[in-house]
């Protein structure tokens, strides 16, 4: 199993797989073209998109971009997009661009086979994969302070840790936004969940701008602990990083719904609508283990990955995607008042 593992949602009724990344793009805007804004990573981003334009010949491109920067294009663009559709990021984040009236609704005939707990009643965004959040942590580097790999929340705050934990910006980042909103989960309230991040905030390097990168701290020995999706850091073991290592906090941990949408005023709704079809079937869900992800396919039928190892003790919040989603711009903006600036790159 070369150190990998997966996760299995026992309380979702789900199991982890593969899921992956994206590659670089250019936006087209004709009749029978297709601009996909990606927020997953680069490298799955590049094979879904190949697959789609082969297996509908419609000439396809995609822009990556990180959830919380997503949403902001999104907003910016103001129901003129420059893209046709969205895949990818967590659904409360899809929630935000729902309720500034963003996301036209579409009833794929492929939803019916999505858990109704992950899709929108209405069409506005339909749920794709799911990921949970974990903590990576480098083994060596703690094995030299005398540390041990976290298991609560509480663990992060320790005073051996300052400067050794590495999260991303709830303003830019959907996984550090997820991060954000359990915490708001856990706590019970918006000010015990700021006073938590107020002494959190001396044990973070620096705040990064995508989620995935404090894998990338961690696994260089930059920092200790990365707040991250599990997927990512599972993602590096495989590919080497066998001195991280993947632990749960154990009063609860929250997840994301990854999913999909059409743009309002998107400039080809019809491949954009004949995208949210072929992404919702088992054989496209799979093609993120070819990219090298860990995320959970929400199609039934979609394979799992060989790679997956069951971890049947993981606690799960009880997350609202949808409060979630409502409540992020007070948040992030508190966040960037009180807590931390939004990174710039």
């Amino acid at each position: 199993m070369r150190g990998i593992a997966l996760v299995v949602l026992s309380a979702l009724g789900l199991a982890l797989t593969a899921c992956g990344s994206p590659a670089s793009p250019s936006a087209t805007t004709g009749a029978d073209s297709l601009t996909v804004l990606c927020t997953v990573d680069e490298a799955w981003c590049t094979k879904q998109v190949e697959a789609f334009q082969a297996e509908t010949g419609i000439p396809t491109t995609f822009e990556r971009k990180s959830a919380g920067d997503a949403l902001s294009l999104i907003r910016g663009a103001a129901g003129k997009p420059e893209f046709s559709v969205w895949w990818g990021g967590a659904s409360d984040t899809y929630e935000a661009a729902k309720g500034d009236g963003l996301l036209e609704p579409y009833q794929s005939p492929n939803a019916a086979s999505v858990d109704t707990r992950y899709k929108d009643a209405d069409g506005l965004w339909t749920g794709i994969y799911a990921g949970v959040l974990a903590f990576c942590s480098n083994s060596d580097t703690l094995r030299k302070d005398g540390l041990s790999a976290p298991t609560s929340w509480d663990d992060l705050l320790s005073p051996q840790l300052q400067g050794q934990v590495s999260m991303a910006h709830p303003s830019t980042s959907g996984t550090a936004y997820t991060a954000l909103w359990t915490l708001r989960t856990l706590l019970g309230s918006d000010d015990a969940t700021f006073a938590y991040l107020d002494q959190l905030k001396a044990n973070v390097g620096a705040f990064t701008t995508s989620g995935s990168a404090p894998v990338g701290e961690v696994s260089e020995g930059n920092a200790a602990v990365g707040v991250v999706f599990a997927h990512d850091c599972l993602s590096a073991i495989n590919t080497g990083a066998q001195q991280l290592s993947v632990s749960f906090p154990t009063e609860g941990t929250g997840y994301e719904i990854g999913a999909t949408a059409l743009l309002k005023g998107a400039p080809n709704p019809d491949a954009a609508r004949r995208w949210i079809d072929w992404v919702l079937t088992a054989k496209a869900q799979e093609i993120g283990a070819l990219a090298g992800a860990f995320q959970v396919p929400l199609n039934p039928d979609a394979a799992v990955s060989p790679l997956s190892v069951q971890l049947r003790d993981v606690t799960l919040v009880d997350y609202n995607a949808a409060e979630a989603g409502a409540q992020r711009t007070a948040l992030t903006l508190r966040f960037e008042e009180q807590i931390a600036a939004a990174p710039t790159e």
